[in-house]
């Protein structure tokens, strides 16, 4: 059996790529764009083709006892002694994850398929791999307007890849549907791109995609799809972050109303910190950086809570209070106000 974490081995066939900021090297083919530019660093995928061996750390964590599970999300997860982490999706795989973040060994079930899979390996275990290297990433999902990025954020459930799909069939292009990493490199808070997939139920997606959209079921335990989009649906580029718009849950939506109204730092911290993608790894370090990375977003970024009735009828308005919105925020800093 493959050891939890070890360099890929020279012989083994390398594919490059490029997501969420980092560049990734694996010997098995992802749903990820090919690498433009250097990343912020690497990170390396090896596919097992059996079980991880996790007896490197003693006793296995494959029992229940050993699992911590997480009743918001199809997977569980176990901390290891030397500070790997162990993410199991029950029907679909197995993923590891060293403790600096660098190497992820994964091993996916018999009865999964290989799109579920990987999806969960680009989302859900690169979240740890994320967190460990020093980023924050966020749930939330970002689409490209006119050079900006509008970021939407809200539960599971809230209809931010539904509203994405809506600017995909205006035209609009996706940055990244689920997991989102924000960066300043330099003087610009930028967005990255991540996989060119969209989640969508079967009826949303051919409502906006197209009769003919297709995709593969998330896990056993749903109906939303995975659903591969064409080249011209997605943006590759890391785009600066234009506005952040929270959903309003339905029970806080007032009649037929679309509106648009600015948070307060406070809201807009509070905010923020409920849609981080990784609420397992808690050591000080973590919850320390992840703190203060949320109050300087707080502090820069305007944050706005968007609220509209959950029907497809109102989504052409939301598209339009949204991309006004963005473009006012652009008069703004053009003018210097």
């Amino acid at each position: 059996m493959p050891k939890l974490y070890s360099p890929l081995p020279l012989a083994t066939a390398v594919y490059r790529y490029a997501a969420y900021g980092v560049s990734i090297r694996s010997n098995l083919p992802l749903p990820l764009h090919a690498p433009a530019i250097s990343g912020l660093f690497e990170i390396a995928v090896h596919n097992s083709s059996g079980p991880i061996d996790l007896s490197i750390e003693g006793p296995s964590v494959r029992g229940e006892s050993g699992f911590e599970r997480n009743p918001s999300t199809a997977f569980d997860v176990a901390s290891l002694p030397n500070g790997s982490s162990y993410v199991r999706m029950p029907g679909v795989g197995e993923i590891s994850v060293s403790p600096d973040g660098r190497f992820l060994a994964c091993h996916r079930y018999a009865e999964s398929t290989s799109e579920s899979f990987n999806v969960y390996l680009v989302t859900q275990a690169l979240s740890f791999a994320l967190v460990k290297c020093g980023l924050e990433p966020l749930h939330a999902t970002a689409v490209a307007i006119d050079g900006k990025a509008a970021l939407f954020l809200g539960d599971c459930g809230l209809g931010k890849s539904t509203l994405a799909a809506a600017f995909l069939q205006a035209g609009y292009r996706l940055l990244s549907d689920d997991l989102l990493v924000l960066h300043k490199p330099h003087a610009a808070l930028l967005a990255y791109p991540g996989s060119p997939r969209i989640k969508l139920f079967p009826r949303m997606a051919r409502q906006f995609l197209g009769e003919s959209a297709t995709g593969v079921p998330m896990n056993p335990y749903t109906h939303k799809m995975i659903v591969p989009l064409k080249e011209w649906q997605v943006c590759t580029d890391a785009l600066p972050v234009g506005a952040v718009y929270a959903l309003a849950p339905v029970s806080e939506v007032c009649g037929a109303e679309v509106s648009l109204s600015a948070m307060s730092q406070r809201q807009a911290f509070l905010t923020l910190l409920a849609s981080t993608f990784n609420r397992t790894i808690l050591d000080s370090t973590r919850l320390r950086r992840q703190f203060e990375s949320t109050q300087a977003l707080a502090n820069t970024l305007p944050v706005n809570i968007l609220s509209y009735p959950r029907s497809l009828a109102c989504l052409p308005a939301v598209l339009e209070l949204v991309v006004s919105d963005l473009c006012a925020e652009k008069s703004e800093v053009a003018c210097g106000a």
